[in-house]
């Protein structure tokens, strides 16, 4: 990962990836500590204007990771102010709150608009039960946008990063395409930070934060993940540099076989493309090269040790 100088004057772009899995927070709004949707935007919209009150020039991104696709809560695609307009007065003018910096309820008004809208779609409760949310879709969405800010910063003065609040499980379908974002955050010196908000530990969102430089947290009391968002997730890639955060003692880097896609624990690599398996196949799915032969033993039942052609080399994690 290349080295990227930071400086106390940077401008800060966060871009933040917020699951809004319905089916998984259901889950975690009737489990043992409750935990709604709803309370969580609340301190997450504190935190979003913690962010952009730090400086001047600080920027924000909201990308919805919901179930089957995802999309920009904020800023929106298009005009959000003309598709929604801002609630009127008698005398026409905008209703605005004159306790509030009117930046944070531009953002604060178009990010809950935009979750409105996005839980308002009930199409996706008539599919096929979701139990993980479009991560690498969002993961993809956050990287393309911070590529044209950076190309568009001359100077080298905006310095982004991603910070994912997770609550959906991992999904082994998605690791093909969730490694490949991992990889070109690496390559683009972009920290990933992760939030586990509800549920097991994700080891594809351990692996992101760990190969990208990034911050991985399980909340263990979701009701204070302000506390979180504010002393963890705050600071900024140059004061990070003094400050002692917390990090992983242990990360979990199994994969997911390319032709089940189940993680798996021991399997066959190819020595071509280095796409793995869960079984052995005489031809490599991915690069179709054919393997010279056939494994002998049970490599997955651990009774013996398989030999190996030069293609198709067996792995453990």
């Amino acid at each position: 990962m290349k080295e990227v100088t930071t400086s106390e004057d940077d401008s800060n772009l966060l871009v933040l990836i917020l699951d809004t899995n319905p089916f998984v927070w259901q889950q975690s709004a009737n489990s043992s500590t409750p935990f709604s949707l709803d309370e969580a935007l609340q301190q997450i919209l504190v935190f979003i204007n913690a962010h952009l009150a730090l400086k001047y020039d600080n920027q924000v991104v909201v990308i919805a990771s919901h179930a089957g696709h995802s999309q920009f809560l904020y800023p929106h695609p298009h005009d959000a102010m003309l598709t929604h307009p801002a609630p009127q007065t008698t005398n026409g003018n905008s209703k605005r709150d004159a306790n509030m910096y009117p930046h944070f309820q531009i953002v604060t008004d178009q990010i809950v608009q935009g979750l409105k809208d996005l839980l308002s779609d009930t199409s996706v409760l008539q599919k096929e039960s979701y139990t993980s949310s479009m991560i690498s879709g969002a993961f993809s969405m956050a990287l393309c946008y911070i590529n044209r800010v950076i190309k568009l910063d001359d100077v080298g003065h905006i310095k982004p990063r991603i910070c994912i609040l997770s609550v959906s499980p991992d999904a082994s379908q998605q690791y093909i395409s969730l490694m490949n974002c991992i990889f070109s955050a690496q390559k683009m010196a972009l920290p990933v930070d992760v939030c586990r908000i509800f549920g097991d530990e994700t080891a594809f969102l351990q692996q992101a934060a760990s190969i990208t430089g990034g911050i991985y947290v399980k909340a263990d009391n979701p009701r204070a993940l302000l506390q979180y968002l504010l002393f963890t997730f705050l600071p900024e890639r140059y004061a990070r540099n003094y400050l002692n955060l917390p990090s992983q003692d242990q990360v979990d880097y199994r994969a997911a076989c390319f032709c089940h896609k189940n993680i798996v624990d021991i399997g066959f690599v190819c020595s071509v493309c280095l796409s793995i398996f869960c079984t052995w196949t005489p031809v490599c799915s991915t690069c179709k090269t054919k393997f010279s032969f056939k494994p002998k033993g049970k490599l997955l039942s651990g009774r013996s040790t398989p030999r190996t052609s030069a293609a198709s080399t067996p792995i453990t994690n």
